[in-house]
């Protein structure tokens, strides 16, 4: 199973620019105007005039592409890419070829798999207007017919094609609604779709078939921290774990794959270590050897060739990510080291030939392509060239940048510097991650470039303690009672910008999506005398409510790291620094923005804190698209929101 990223970007802008709110009021109302699309609805939010629009369209105007998958007999690659306005399935047939659209929905398709014998039909999974409970359906090459496979009612997550070829697992809650129990299916056949395994809780997922077929590889996942790996009789659905529970070393466990021999078992874990390493279970011992102990960094992914003989792999070092190869039978790394592209590598997958190495690529000046590596002759190929309206090779580069927090530990985020045209010290957007168990990474910063290059406004991305990638200690920092150290965290980023000649402190805007939300509804209530404005995405305004009303299969997993609210003290803990309670203290305009179909963070949370702060006076921007869920995914939704932002870090940051 592929390790998600999720990477938070925004940003700001300059006084060089006359800004929309400038003009006169008479003047603004004879404007042209940018209508809101129909499915959203605003509240407290002016009319945007199009010259914002004329102005910043151009950075809107971009796409990227990522590897799906191989065809299993063709050197053809199945990717997801956006050519209308939603991401969708496509072939491309050569390094540099036409991309083919397969799929044409109103809704995004970001997963899919071929049927690994004929490459005959493709399995691959959506949801209804954000709503992540995802069907799984055969999209069938020939015909270009579309099948659904599940039940359409319930939250199904895609896994592992069997070794055979001929079943895929997966999980869903069609039981109960909250359990991720273990289901098997011939996607050619719906009518052989049956449970496997009953399970208890959310965070179940299979992650390989034994090569004879008899065994699936399943991963339960507790929190970041904690998970375990088990065992499931692929006739009978009986589990055996392969690692002990009641231990009081915690560890984490994933990315796991059978040896091609069926004898053992690779995986990633924080075993023994900070930081998770590649490792090797032979399973007649249970006995576990580290393959990369001299890697002082976290094994992001990893990937089996189909003949068993290398391990690709990735590492995340201090946000940069480096592409390494393992010989399976001397378990030694491979030199010397592939030479990419500089930037973040994601989603490894070995065609069958176990020679091409699928990967896609994204960095500050390359919005998302996918590449392959010959592994015998070292040769990378292009597959995509995903096309931008403006011109992205002398976009800035991400910057490494430290500072020291309230209790000596030093913070790491990513700074983008604008343009040497923009003199003197700049305004700062600080973008703040979601997760919280994530990473901002120097990726491609898309609309957001649009304030850093043309509007000069700095852009900081931190990785605040609770992010991931410097160690699991520093993951769990965050945890339950040390919730406000994060927040901390940010205050000690504002000193640091203070100190500096070339940022503005008097002029610092903050935005966060998800748990980067409640971050920015939390600095904007407690050091609301340190910015100007905030943005806050999908954000969570009280823990407490969140936990009360989020998903069911996601409440116990949350709990962990938020805390449980049904124990008083911790209940008490959170209602006390929760931003709703104390929203007379957010005292700086906000612009708030919602999906109405979000299962992550309900809407619930955006409406309890705009009513607040409309109550008390203070400005609010609030927009809800009602066919989305948790943050936008179609292109024109996505494009009002960040006309609305344009306009509204213009009046509030830059005037």
């Amino acid at each position: 199973m592929r390790k998600q990223q999720f990477v938070a970007v925004l940003a700001l802008m300059c006084l060089a620019v006359v800004t929309a709110a400038s003009v006169a009021p008479q003047a603004r109302a004879q404007q042209p105007l940018i209508p809101a699309p129909e499915n959203i609805v605003t509240d407290g939010v002016p009319p945007i005039p199009a010259s914002v629009a004329d102005a910043a369209s151009s950075y809107t105007d971009f796409r990227y592409a990522f590897d799906l998958d191989w065809h299993p007999r063709l050197r053809e690659m199945l990717i997801s890419t956006r050519f209308g306005d939603t991401f969708q399935l496509h072939l491309v047939k050569m390094p540099g070829g036409a991309r083919q659209q397969l799929t044409f929905f109103p809704e995004p398709v970001r997963a899919g798999l071929f049927h690994p014998n004929r490459g005959d039909y493709i399995v691959f999974q959506k949801d209804v207007a954000g709503n992540e409970w995802y069907q799984l359906y055969r999209y069938d090459i020939a015909t270009g017919d579309t099948t659904l496979i599940t039940d359409g009612k319930s939250r199904n997550i895609l896994g592992p094609w069997s070794s055979g070829g001929n079943q895929i697992a997966y999980t869903s809650t069609r039981r109960t609604g909250q359990d991720t129990d273990l289901w098997v299916v011939n996607p050619a056949d719906p009518k052989t779709d049956h449970m496997l395994s009953q399970l208890s809780g959310g965070g179940w997922q299979p992650q390989d078939w034994s090569p004879d077929d008899k065994k699936i590889l399943l991963l339960e996942y507790i929190s970041v921290s904690e998970s375990y790996l088990w065992l499931v009789d692929a006739a009978t659905g009986a589990k055996t774990e392969l690692m002990p529970r009641n231990t009081a070393d915690k560890a984490a466990y994933a990315n796991a794959k059978f040896s091609k021999d069926g004898k053992g078992v690779f995986f990633t874990s924080d075993k023994g270590s900070e930081f998770q390493r590649l490792m090797y279970m032979n399973l007649a011992t249970k006995r576990s050897t580290v393959l990369t102990p001299d890697i002082p960094w976290d094994v992001a992914e990893f990937a089996l060739s189909w003949d068993g003989k290398r391990i690709a792999f990735i590492t995340d070092e201090d946000g940069q990510t480096v592409l390494r190869l393992l010989d399976t039978a001397t378990r030694k790394e491979l030199q010397p080291r592939p030479k990419v592209a500089p930037g973040v590598i994601s989603n490894l997958s070995w065609h069958r030939n176990s020679r091409d190495l699928a990967f896609s690529i994204t960095s500050s000046r390359l919005p998302g392509d996918c590449f392959s590596l010959d592994v015998t002759t070292g040769k990378v190929e292009r597959w995509t060239t995903s096309e931008a309206a403006v011109r992205t090779d002398a976009f800035p580069e991400a910057e490494l940048v430290h500072w020291k927090s309230f209790d000596g530990k030093m913070i790491s985020g990513f700074l983008f510097r604008p343009p040497s045209k923009f003199v003197g010290p700049r305004p700062v957007l600080v973008v703040i991650h979601g997760g919280p168990e994530a990473q901002a990474l120097p990726v491609f910063l898309g609309r957001l470039s649009y304030f850093l290059n043309e509007l000069g406004i700095a852009l900081i991305f931190p990785n605040v303690r609770g992010s991931t990638g410097y160690g699991k200690t520093f993951t769990n920092l965050d945890n339950g009672f040390l919730r406000e150290d994060s927040y901390k965290d940010i205050n000690a980023l504002f000193d640091w910008i203070a100190a500096r000649s070339d940022l503005d402190s008097a002029r610092i805007a903050v935005y966060g999506g998800s748990y980067g939300g409640h971050m920015t509804l939390a600095v904007s209530t407690f050091y609301s005398g340190r910015i100007r404005c905030s943005v806050d995405v999908v954000g969570i305004s009280n823990l407490v409510t969140l936990l009360e009303h989020t998903a069911a299969y996601r409440r116990d997993l949350r709990r962990v790291e938020y805390g449980d609210e049904r124990d008083p003290k911790m209940r008490e803990f959170l209602e006390k620094i929760a931003p709703m309670n104390n929203i007379e203290k957010i005292k700086k305009p906000m612009m708030v923005v919602a999906g109405g179909n979000d299962p992550r963070v309900p809407v619930s949370e955006s409406n309890q804190i705009v009513a607040g702060l409309k109550k008390q006076g203070t400005p609010v921007w609030y927009i809800l698209a009602k066919d989305e869920g948790h943050g936008y995914q179609k292109k024109q939704n996505q494009d009002y929101q960040f006309y609305v932002m344009v306009e509204f870090l213009q009046q509030y940051l830059l005037n």
